[in-house]
């Protein structure tokens, strides 16, 4: 006698789906228990990186200069909010450093996006900068890293000789961008 016979012997009802049913049952168990956990929270307040303001002023209007103070004031504002852990800018370099991308792909929101899930941000503040003639114009973005979907705006223009003021129209965009959540 076969070994299936044997089988459907012990169980006229069932045949030979009974270990196919044990099985079933057994993957049904274990997925109802793992239903029941939740996956731990971050504790504290959620992580924000601030990508470099892009310039994108026509030749001759261009203030190359103005990227790194305006996004220096936009990170103190961020600080000074308290409701965002600010990632260190030096671990952002430090990943574009490893991932020696070519200029393009830095100019893409979606490396952003890949950086700052890499550096554990689960906020990026982008944006970019115009000056034409006299006025320049700041404009930000607050962007959920895991879904890219854009939370908040804001925008700002200043008079584009003066460097500090710059720097403060910029500082004041980020804080209207953070209160406005």
């Amino acid at each position: 006698m076969t070994k299936s016979r044997k089988m459907q012997r012990k169980c006229k009802h069932c045949g030979p789906w009974a270990a196919v049913g044990g099985l079933a049952l057994c993957l049904l168990l274990v997925m109802a228990g793992c239903a029941g956990q939740t996956p731990p929270v971050a504790s504290g307040p959620p992580a924000l990186a601030v990508w470099p303001l892009e310039d994108l002023s026509l030749p001759g209007n261009s203030r190359p200069e103005a990227a790194e103070l305006m996004t220096a004031g936009i990170m103190e504002a961020v600080e000074a909010n308290g409701d965002y852990a600010l990632v260190e800018r030096e671990r952002l370099l430090a990943v574009l450093q490893e991932l020696s991308l070519g200029s393009s792909e830095l100019a893409a929101e979606s490396t952003g996006l890949r950086i700052g899930r890499i550096v554990g941000a689960r906020l990026m503040l982008f944006g970019a900068y115009q000056a034409v003639a006299a006025q320049m114009r700041v404009d930000l973005r607050l962007v959920e890293v895991e879904t890219g979907r854009v939370i908040q705006t804001a925008q700002k223009t200043a008079p584009t000789g003066d460097l500090p003021q710059m720097m403060q129209v910029a500082a004041e965009a980020a804080r209207e961008l953070l209160q406005g959540q």
